[in-house]
């Protein structure tokens, strides 16, 4: 069994629906995915290299096995990051049920990622001229590799990665802002370090946030090593998206990386920064 839990994607679902904050068959489903939109963010030789399903340079650092289905999903992801991303714009918030892809580069696979989807949908709304200046809040166990390195010429892309230093990836790339945490960080320990970090992000002053809420920090996690308990990242989930609707920035959270011994535990982590999300939403309704 691959430590990889695809079925968490149906569980939150399943769990959001439960909790009403999605009505049964009521969750927006995206365009389907071109290779016009892949593009934004991604080189045509890698392009390529997935749409014949070849085994190359770029595409051998992958850990998950090189399908048709496997590519296709993961375009899906990329185009549900971008159409969660408008619908931010429109209402203010936006969840979507999958993406936070971070260590996808803008020619190669790496990790479990072959579309770096927060990439794609930051420079979809660009080329749009939806958006101009964009943060990327990465709160992930690993850091974001892939998204620090595709913006890391753009002024107007602030890239924050608050992870676990002695971890995948090694070596780390260079973002705006990197803080690689000692192994076995907690809860208070963790927002300490998350507060002064967002503080910097609010100073970009982005016309949009997007959430890499990734649920591996959690103690029991089976590829990280941080030790945060499920009221440590409701708290930082807290500080994220309440810090954008107190400035008034549209925000949009992924799901990210989770690989807890017990799928539920990831569920619970997942559902909660979703539940979270969707909550600004409701409350943004005219009565």
């Amino acid at each position: 069994m691959h430590v990889f839990p695809i079925e968490k994607y149906e569980l939150v679902t399943q769990a959001l629906i439960a909790s009403g904050h999605v009505p049964r068959g009521g969750a927006l489903e995206p365009p389907a995915p071109t290779r016009e939109l892949l593009a934004a963010a991604h080189d045509a030789e890698y392009l390529d290299d997935l749409e014949c399903l070849r085994w190359t340079p770029r595409t051998q650092f992958s850990e998950l096995p090189l399908t048709e289905s496997i590519v296709r999903a993961f375009s899906w992801g990329a185009a549900g990051t971008t159409l969660a991303a408008r619908e931010a714009l429109e209402r203010g918030a936006a969840a979507h049920v999958g993406g936070g892809l971070h260590h996808a580069y803008a020619g190669h696979a790496e990790g479990f990622c072959y579309f770096n989807d927060l990439a794609v949908a930051v420079r979809v709304l660009q080329l749009e001229g939806r958006i101009r200046r964009a943060a990327i809040v990465d709160l992930d166990v690993h850091q974001g590799n892939g998204t620090a390195h595709i913006f890391r010429e753009d002024p107007d892309v602030f890239t924050l990665s608050l992870h676990q230093e002695r971890n995948y990836p090694s070596p780390k790339e260079r973002g705006d802002l990197d803080l690689g945490l000692e192994d076995g960080v907690g809860d208070s320990d963790y927002l300490a370090a998350l507060g002064p970090a967002l503080d910097q992000v609010w100073a970009h002053e982005p016309d949009l946030v997007l959430y890499q809420a990734g649920a591996d920090p959690f103690h029991d996690d089976q590829l990280g090593g941080l030790d945060l308990t499920f009221e440590g990242l409701e708290a930082r989930d807290r500080m994220v998206i309440e810090g954008c609707v107190q400035r008034g920035i549209p925000v949009v959270s992924t799901l990210g990386g989770g690989y807890a011994r017990r799928v539920e535990d990831t569920v619970r982590i997942h559902a909660t920064t979703c539940r979270l999300t969707l909550d600004l939403v409701t409350s943004r309704r005219p009565a």
